[in-house]
């Protein structure tokens, strides 16, 4: 099934490219605004099914989520040094991939500002004291009616949090919530399977205005954004050979190969399994590992959580949108929370960035440029999630004093 979608996004993105220089080559440039006004009816079918699926989504897998998490206070010590390390690499990766798209600016020169909807005004930016008053809804339906993420994000940490204090009288509270988890991730994934048709008109569309001289762009948005994951990677390395010294080169060994299954699926669900295996049959106690993992690919996707800040910042600059680095902060402090609602989601970070492109007064279309080449960033993404998540995992145990990972143990499971 996974091998399929790929086939089709590839079939999409090519059949994109055949269409759009077609267009783009035996129509006047009116004709060709037309017939991209039609490649833009199937994208906007496409962002209107993303935008509602968002506010359910954030309110049950987040609520649920810190419902867990708080009920684990038998294990709250690991659970804090995770933590630590979660958000503070999560941090990194923002700042990380908010200087990269500064410094490379991969959108500069696209020229999309007129492709877009002329017709429709951005809206603008809040300032600080707007934004923090905007944070608390006045009623969580009519919060989730506008697709007000933040303030869905505010009462699902309030409920979430009110759930693991009342304990075992809201378990079945807590059930119903994950059932109603389960079913929306069920419709994400229903979404997900018209992304190939998106793919495919939102390539076309850009193509038949803007020639092929966009292709530049997207080179310069994958190359820069694969440059960005390596300087995670190397540092979040780096950082964990500080804190498990020798033990670094069999630890890497052992990350590997679910890395190689992450990159090749694009997902990073699909190597969780063969991660919790190697990682055990390295040395690591079976109970560390066991709460660290399922903990960080709900808190812990760095990968994904470096893209939204390097999309919306690439959105911003191909669309000849300034940012002022007061409300690039802003952004960054969002996206702290907001990643974290969604983990696991099937093109999770293409919900985020949605879900925060209004709020800096960027154009919500500017989600098809990016979607266009989102399969070929999602496989490094996916990668760097994985191998974020193991490296927390050998950190949390060095910190938890565990038993010692052999160096001469089995270091890798083979595939």
């Amino acid at each position: 099934m996974k091998r399929s979608f790929v086939m089709f996004v590839i079939i999409a993105m090519i059949g994109g490219l055949i269409a759009g220089t077609i267009v783009h080559a035996t129509l006047s440039p009116e004709g060709a605004k037309t017939a991209a006004s039609y490649f833009d009816q199937v994208t906007g079918i496409f962002l209107r099914l993303i935008k509602m699926i968002i506010a359910p989504l954030v309110l049950t897998t987040l609520t649920s989520g810190i419902g867990h998490i708080e009920s684990a206070a038998t294990v709250g010590r690991i659970g804090t040094k995770a933590m630590i390390w979660f958000l503070t690499a999560s941090f990194v990766a923002l700042v990380i991939g908010l200087v990269m798209v500064n410094l490379l600016e991969p959108g500069v020169g696209a020229n999309v500002a007129q492709a877009a909807k002329a017709g429709a005004p951005l809206a603008q930016a809040q300032g600080l004291s707007g934004f923090l008053e905007h944070l608390i809804p006045a009623s969580i339906f009519d919060a989730m009616a506008k697709n007000e993420i933040l303030q869905v994000v505010v009462f699902s940490l309030f409920a979430g949090i009110a759930i693991s204090a009342v304990g075992e009288k809201a378990k079945g509270l807590l059930h119903i919530i994950e059932q109603g988890a389960t079913v929306i991730l069920k419709i994400t994934t229903y979404v997900m399977m018209f992304a190939p048709f998106a793919i495919f008109a939102a390539i076309a569309g850009t193509i038949s205005t803007q020639g092929l001289g966009i292709l530049v762009t997207y080179a310069k948005l994958v190359g820069s954004f694969y440059i960005s994951i390596s300087i995670l990677v190397g540092l979040m390395i780096f950082v964990a050979w500080l804190i498990v010294g020798r033990q670094m080169g069999p630890l890497l060994k052992a990350i590997r190969s679910p890395a190689l299954i992450a990159f090749s699926t694009s997902t990073s669900e699909a190597a969780f399994p063969l991660l919790l295996e190697s990682l055990e049959a390295m040395g690591f106690s079976s109970k560390i590992v066991s709460f660290v993992l399922p903990l960080g690919y709900s808190f812990n996707l760095v990968g994904s959580t470096m893209y939204c800040t390097f999309a919306a910042m690439f959105i911003a600059q191909a669309y000849g949108i300034h940012v002022p680095i007061g409300q690039q902060i802003l952004m960054l402090l969002m996206l702290m929370v907001t990643s974290k609602g969604i983990a696991g989601v099937p093109r999770a970070s293409l919900v985020v960035v949605a879900a925060t492109l209004p709020y800096f007064g960027l154009p919500e279309e500017g989600l098809f440029l990016i979607l266009a080449v989102d399969h070929l960033m999602d496989m490094g993404r996916s990668a760097t999630n994985v191998i974020g998540n193991g490296l927390a995992s050998a950190v949390v145990a060095k910190w938890e004093n565990a038993r010692p990972m052999p160096v001469g143990a089995r270091p890798e499971v083979l595939v």
